[in-house]
């Protein structure tokens, strides 16, 4: 075996498709079933099976798997101590983060933390899919969860409260009547897909998006009413609540790292500068103050 046919089955166990493994991988997703398929007649034992429009491993693919995360996790042990030398405060340092979060109330904390360190060089990784922090596609996590995996050290930093959102107009005209309302289908997170499921009886949705970020503008559109987060959808000018936050659909917004790098310098001080960045705007977070949308600390 060598570490690259691991990694493909370590990306498949993570993703459950194809896809999201050549994406986690930088490959094309004809890479990755060609090289399963040559990785399966060498061993000579089907590794995947195909599942309800999913991958799962068979059990010999789980019996590879666990093999694969012992020697991942060395490389990351070795790596780990091989970075903390000296002055680790230089080099790449890789965040995974929410791009709708990433792109509005995130993005001055990266500017500040990198502008107080300029030797550090900074990725910022914007997207809706959990990179893998074991595999080093990313260094530090930002997600939004109320239940982060137990395998990761984290501190939950905030609390995040969403509500449903609508175009100023689109309130004037339907604030009367809730059974007329157009609810979006949103897919950008597996908690906006619950939340709309459980709020409206409609299957199947006219408009659907993907994106927090596209879902502000479809909102500004006045082509109905959708859930958002308050720091997004309070500091838009033509957005406005339908109704107030409800405890039950907030969530944690948690700064997470891999236990083998729980000794980096350069991760703990991005850790430790994003917890006090973050814990100064809980309000924000939290909804219950509206800034400006250079969240400058202006109360609107």
């Amino acid at each position: 075996m060598n570490w690259d046919d691991l990694k493909i089955i370590l990306a498949i166990s993570r993703c459950g498709t194809m896809s999201g493994a050549a994406s986690q991988l930088n490959v094309q997703h004809s890479t990755v079933s060609r090289r399963i398929k040559a990785f399966e007649k060498k061993l000579g034992t089907n590794l995947i099976r195909r599942n309800k429009g999913s991958y799962e491993l068979t059990k010999a693919g789980n019996k590879v798997r666990d093999a694969a995360l012992k020697v991942e996790r060395e490389i990351i042990s070795v790596d780990s101590a091989l970075l903390n030398k000296k002055d680790p405060l230089i080099g790449t340092l890789r965040i995974t983060t929410i791009s709708s979060l990433a792109s509005t109330i995130l993005m001055p904390m990266f500017s500040a933390f990198s502008k107080a360190h300029p030797k550090i060089y900074l990725h910022i990784m914007a997207s809706n899919n959990t990179a893998s922090l074991a595999n080093r596609e990313a260094d530090v996590a930002i997600r939004l969860s109320n239940a982060p995996p137990e395998s990761l050290i984290g501190k939950n930093a905030a609390t995040v409260s969403s509500t449903v959102y609508c175009s100023s107009d689109y309130l004037k005209k339907h604030n009367k009547n809730k059974d007329d309302l157009k609810w979006l289908g949103v897919t950008c997170c597996s908690f906006h897909k619950r939340w709309t499921k459980e709020s409206c009886d409609i299957a199947t949705h006219q408009f659907n998006i993907d994106d927090a970020l596209l879902t502000c503008s479809a909102l500004r559109e006045g082509l109905g009413v959708s859930f958002l987060p308050c720091c997004i959808g309070d500091v838009e000018p033509t957005l406005v609540r339908y109704c107030e936050p409800d405890s039950k659909f907030d969530l944690g917004l948690w700064i997470l790292i891999h236990t083998e790098l729980r000794n980096n310098a350069r991760v703990l001080a991005f850790r430790d500068y994003m917890i006090k960045a973050i814990e100064k705007q809980q309000d924000i977070f939290a909804g219950r103050i509206k800034y400006d949308d250079k969240f400058t600390g202006k109360v609107i």
